[in-house]
C-alpha cells in the first residue's frame, strides 16, 4: 500500500485552462469532470468539478473551479506554495514554462546553499517554488 500527498488547486472558472497549461509544462494525462457531468445545468455546468493530472514522473496535480453560485477563494487555500525540486535539468525547463505570464518573486539563480532556486506566482495565481539541486550532498 502507498500513500500520496498531492496539491489540490482551486480556481474561479479557469481550472480547465490552468490544468491544460500544467499538462503542457509537465506532460502526463489529464482527466476532467465538469459540474455538468454530474447533473448541474445552466451557469457553471461547464466549470471543472474535478481535474486530475498524473505524469510519468509521478507528479499529481488536482484542481477544481468554485462550485456554481460561489466565487472567490476556497476556504483554507492561502499561504500555500507548490514546490518542485530535483537534480534533473528538466527542472530548468519547468521553471521556464511556469514563468510564462508569471510574476517572478525570486529569480531562478544560484543560492547560498549551492542550488538554483526561484519563486513565482503563475498566470493562474498559483505560487511555485522551484529548486534545481546540484546532485551533491551539502558539505558540512
Amino acid at each position: 500500500m502507498s500513500i500520496g500527498l498531492n496539491p489540490y488547486l482551486a480556481f474561479d472558472g479557469t481550472a480547465r485552462e490552468a490544468m491544460t497549461f500544467y499538462q503542457r509544462v509537465f506532460g502526463g494525462t489529464l482527466e476532467v469532470m465538469t459540474f455538468g457531468d454530474m447533473g448541474t445545468e445552466g451557469t457553471g455546468a461547464d466549470d471543472v468539478m474535478h481535474a486530475y493530472l498524473g505524469t510519468d514522473d509521478g507528479f499529481v496535480l488536482m484542481a477544481s473551479d468554485m462550485p456554481p453560485g460561489q466565487s472567490g477563494e476556497m476556504p483554507g487555500t492561502t499561504n500555500v506554495s507548490v514546490s518542485i525540486s530535483g537534480d534533473d535539468e528538466r527542472i530548468r525547463g519547468y521553471w521556464e514554462a511556469l514563468s510564462e505570464g508569471a510574476t517572478v518573486t525570486l529569480p531562478f539563480e544560484k543560492q547560498m546553499w549551492g542550488d538554483e532556486y526561484g519563486q513565482l506566482v503563475d498566470r493562474y495565481g498559483i505560487a511555485w517554488m522551484v529548486n534545481l539541486g546540484t546532485g551533491e550532498p551539502p558539505s558540512a
